[in-house]
């Protein structure tokens, strides 16, 4: 009877413990230095972007993402130029390089990354860089 009333009380413990996990896991931090497919706008623990392969845009365009959408409602790819003007807050502006620079005065362009513009209320804040095979983050910016 003992072992009854005992399990009976971990029940109430159990239900809290997991409202506080997953009250942590709703952070509003729009930050693309995480796992973005885990349904919510929020922060989780890894450092891979976490955007399939396919949903990302082809190298020399841009495509801006909205964190906690479904990849098939995110709006399509499309000229940076025009797109850069169109990034809401919170959201991320994704960039493919397309070619490698060639000669003196080019920019070296890898299209095996992604870069992450994060944009917050006044614009862009931080700029990351992400390799497309793994996800895994290569490097952080910020852009103020």
């Amino acid at each position: 009877m003992a072992s009854h009333d005992l399990s009976l009380r971990a029940v109430p413990l159990l239900a809290l413990l997991l409202a506080a996990c997953s009250g942590a896991m709703a952070s509003s931090d729009p930050s693309p230095s995480v796992v973005v497919n885990s349904g919510s706008r929020g922060e989780a623990t890894a450092h891979t972007l976490g955007i399939p392969p396919g949903h990302l845009p082809p190298p020399g365009s841009c495509r801006v993402w909205m964190p906690g959408e479904p990849p098939g409602h995110q709006p399509p790819s499309g000229d940076c130029s025009r797109l850069a003007s169109r990034v809401p807050p919170g959201a991320w502006l994704l960039y493919r390089p397309a070619t490698a620079g060639r000669g003196r005065g080019h920019a070296k362009k890898d299209k095996r990354v992604v870069r992450v513009t994060v944009y917050g209320d006044a614009g862009p804040t931080i700029l990351r860089v992400f390799d497309v095979a793994t996800g895994r983050l290569l490097s952080e910016e910020s852009t103020r």
